[in-house]
């Protein structure tokens, strides 16, 4: 199947020559879900900020076979893809519906309203919220509002940086059943960044581990279903620390 991304020989730097990202390779099919897994530090925001022209990189972005390079990240978001960040910023000052206007700012008023519709559907927890402040949802509600306000433009590729950073695991498991409803709706792709490896399992198609800006192994998630292959790549590629795996995430594993 040919590629929608392809990322080749990808380096960020930060600063006086300081590298973030080291030639980084990897390839995201349309509708499948590719996972980016490491422990904090380890390049992937800076991986997504790259794709979505938000930092400056070297290397190759080509989506859907066109060379990224130069693009503003506005011409990528009409191209189809679209970042979600990993602290979700939304605008607090504005309303919910005000949020989701923003996120569809380039496309038809009348399509604008079909794609709300639908996206208030996802997410009933923000649909009787439309007119109250952005301020006053909770972390989970604000996580929903972010991933509909990047669903409003019909994206190709979302790019989701760590979703499930600071919400309790209900809400987490509650974020990750949407997505999953996301990811079989049609032939939307998915970068995700996450620390919840279980979480992101029940998700994702590939999973690509990077310590330290590169790349250091690839695993499919049906190779990691059984405990001890998934265990072992935790060992190779995260070590205990890095990810997050909590007792109420093992128990509804």
């Amino acid at each position: 199947m040919t590629s929608l991304l392809s990322v080749r020989n990808l380096s960020v730097f930060y600063g006086a020559g300081a590298q973030a990202v080291e030639n980084v390779h990897f390839e995201v099919e349309p509708a499948k879900v590719t996972a980016l897994l490491g422990a904090n530090g380890a390049g992937k925001s800076s991986i997504m900020q790259a794709i979505a022209g938000l930092i400056p990189s070297r290397g190759q972005i080509l989506f859907e076979g066109e060379e990224m390079a130069g693009l503003p990240t506005r011409e990528r978001v009409r191209r189809g893809i679209v970042y979600v960040p990993e602290r979700r910023e939304i605008v607090g000052d504005l309303s919910v519906r005000e949020n989701l206007i923003l996120g569809g700012y380039q496309i038809p008023a009348g399509e604008r309203r079909t794609r709300m519709d639908a996206i208030l559907d996802l997410f009933p927890e923000i649909a009787n919220k439309l007119n109250g402040g952005a301020w006053r949802l909770s972390g989970g509600e604000q996580q929903m509002l972010a991933i509909g306000r990047g669903l409003m433009s019909g994206p190709r590729l979302l790019l989701l940086d760590e979703p499930s950073l600071g919400l309790a695991p209900l809400l987490v498991r509650r974020v990750f059943e949407r997505l999953g409803a996301i990811r079989g709706g049609g032939d939307l792709a998915i970068v995700l960044v996450e620390q919840n490896l279980r979480m992101t399992m029940r998700l994702c198609d590939d999973l690509h581990f990077l310590r330290s800006g590169r790349i250091v192994g690839y695993r499919r998630a049906e190779d990691l279903r059984d405990d001890t292959a998934r265990q072992q790549a935790i060992d190779t590629y995260l070590g205990a620390t890095s990810i997050s795996e909590s007792e109420d995430d093992k128990a509804h594993a």
